[in-house]
């Protein structure tokens, strides 16, 4: 199947690397006009596009910004793919989070979506748009060592289908996409293996064992990208307010346990 974008216009959040740099490559291959959010454009976002804007979408007036940008410089947004998110903090338990750490996690897993939506929504409404969010399998996963982000990641999806409730009858599709682990720089990150005491290659091979990945590989971005053009091409105009999980069919063993 063959996406055409060709005139469509996107905006991607936390585009700058992994999985938001990934949806904005495969939208602007698709043919759309991609506007890219990122704390940092890198220099992978600029091969991608011009229409890029340095934001903190943490920042209460962010996400209006970007979107403000986004309409000056396109006139209109048809595609919105919210990705910013992550803050994964690990504790000992329930009572080791404190309230900054809920606090943090849920202003850059929940409210980056909400005031990016909010602001975008009047003109997805006028182009019969589709807003994808990028959740987490973590929203339906048992965790104690990450209770705050698998809240937010459950609110997100909660969020996605309440939208879709309301304004799938103005034409807009609301999706949410929820991955598990994606070869991103969270498990790339050499501290990461340090800490576990092997190389960085190592460690990332040994991540799909370690979380119970049946395809015994890695989620790659470009699989969660492909997803997001089918959600936003409008082949599948039926589907809204739906979560997709794209685990590489993660059964977590019971002696799993994540790195510390």
């Amino acid at each position: 199947m063959e996406f055409d974008l060709s005139g469509k216009k996107a905006v991607v959040t936390g585009a700058g690397a992994g999985i938001g740099l990934a949806c904005a490559q495969a939208l602007a291959a698709a043919g759309a006009d991609v506007f890219g959010g990122a704390r940092t454009v890198s220099p992978d976002l600029l091969a991608v596009t011009p229409h890029t804007l340095e934001v903190d979408l943490l920042t209460a007036d962010g996400p209006g910004e970007l979107v403000e940008h986004a309409l000056a410089k396109f006139g209109g947004i048809d595609i919105l793919v919210n990705n910013v998110g992550g803050g994964v903090k690990l504790a000992p338990g329930f009572l080791d989070i404190d309230d900054d750490t809920w606090r943090h996690t849920f202003e850059l897993n929940v409210m980056t979506t909400v005031r990016t939506t909010r602001a975008a929504l009047p003109s997805l409404v006028e182009r019969n748009g589709a807003v994808i969010n990028i959740g987490s399998m973590n929203s339906s996963m048992v965790d104690p060592k990450l209770g705050h982000y698998s809240a937010a990641k459950a609110a997100l999806t909660n969020i996605g289908r309440a939208l879709s409730a309301e304004f799938s009858s103005q034409g807009v599709r609301i999706n949410t996409i929820s991955p598990g682990p994606v070869k991103t720089r969270l498990w790339t990150n050499p501290e990461m293996a340090r800490r576990a005491g092997v190389t960085p290659e190592e460690f990332v091979a040994a991540v799909p064992k370690m979380t119970g990945l049946s395809t015994g590989e890695m989620i790659e971005p470009e699989e969660v990208a492909a997803l997001v053009l089918l959600l936003a091409s409008g082949k599948v105009r039926s589907v809204t307010g739906a979560e997709y999980m794209i685990d590489a069919g993660m059964a977590p063993p019971a002696h799993y346990k994540r790195p510390e």
